[in-house]
């Protein structure tokens, strides 16, 4: 019989691979919703979360982005290229202005160069620099005192080079194209999966990696967030009924999948299965596919049966 209705999508798992890196897996999906929420969720997720980025700088005794300057080893061009390079994170939606100013007398490197880092910028309450080692710049003469002043704002996406010169706050700095994004990558997988008898469904699996001005999870949320309010103000004052996820009875709700396993009254010999796999609640249970199930460790064909058998009998 065909389904009649879309059934809502589950997050099932988040696996939290570092502070920059976390998988989120979205089971069962109706049949072909695997590569349209992952695609979807993917270009969001790379061009719309809010970040923050240098537009602008400058630097004491320099007028263009081409000078040389007398005490750096580079040029006005790779230092900008090292600043793009740096990530902020803003506590406000104003631009702020930093200030960097350093002697090279100190010098921390065996060729006698004094390296600058974004460490070194003066930071006040409202801004975070989650990669302080980056470089910026090398001095080369001791006597020498790079003095550079910093604009920071924030937004979504990427502003062009033109966008940053017509929007500058000052403007004899030079501006900079600034990439936004705290997402550094996304890569998604789809799979088929089975509930039951029901073999027509979907797994996505959403890999993502931030730069550690935002982690994975708030990442993920904000860009389905972004997603359902632009279907929101499309949709208008049409709504559609969302069946249960396939393996929940009718009438089920979060309270009773979130019952303890041992409310099945399994055999001691399967429950502890389950339950050394981590499976410790109803809802961890119906996730998963038979092929999921036979996968786990200790867990056989009689273990399978008898968990059909009390699914059944509870009508999940």
């Amino acid at each position: 019989m065909a389904t009649k209705n879309i059934h809502e999508a589950k997050l099932a798992e988040v696996k939290e691979l570092s502070k920059t890196q976390a998988e989120f897996v979205i089971r069962p999906l109706y049949y072909g919703y695997g590569n349209t929420l992952g695609n979807s969720l993917r270009r969001v997720l790379l061009s719309s979360v809010k970040g923050a980025a240098i537009t602008a700088f400058s630097i004491e005794g320099t007028t263009h982005e081409f000078t040389a300057i007398k005490g750096i080893r580079e040029d006005v061009v790779d230092i900008m290229l090292n600043l793009k390079n740096i990530r902020f994170k803003m506590h406000t939606d104003n631009p702020i202005e930093l200030n960097l100013e350093i002697r090279g007398d100190k010098q921390s490197e065996k060729d006698g160069d004094k390296r600058v880092v974004a460490g070194d910028i003066k930071l006040p309450a409202e801004v975070e620099v989650s990669n302080p080692n980056q470089t910026i710049c090398h001095i080369d003469d001791p006597k020498y005192t790079l003095k550079m002043h910093l604009v920071v704002e924030s937004g979504r996406g990427y502003m062009t080079i033109e966008q940053a010169s017509s929007s500058r706050v000052h403007s004899d700095m030079i501006a900079v194209d600034a990439v936004f994004t705290p997402v550094l990558r996304v890569r998604y997988k789809v799979e088929n999966t089975r509930v039951g008898q029901d073999t027509n469904l979907q797994q996505l699996t959403l890999m993502v990696e931030t730069d550690g001005t935002i982690s994975p999870k708030e990442a993920f949320e904000e860009a389905a967030a972004i997603l359902v309010n632009q279907y929101t103000a499309l949709a208008g004052s049409t709504k559609i009924e969302s069946a249960p996820a396939p393996g929940a009875g009718a009438g089920d709700d979060d309270s009773g999948l979130m019952l303890p396993i041992e409310e099945l009254d399994l055999s001691a010999r399967t429950a502890n299965a389950l339950i050394n796999n981590d499976i410790r609640t109803i809802r961890d249970l119906v996730t998963l596919s038979e092929t999921d199930l036979k996968d786990l460790k200790g867990f056989g064909q009689k273990a399978l049966d008898e968990v059909k058998e009390k699914l059944t009998e509870f009508n999940i």
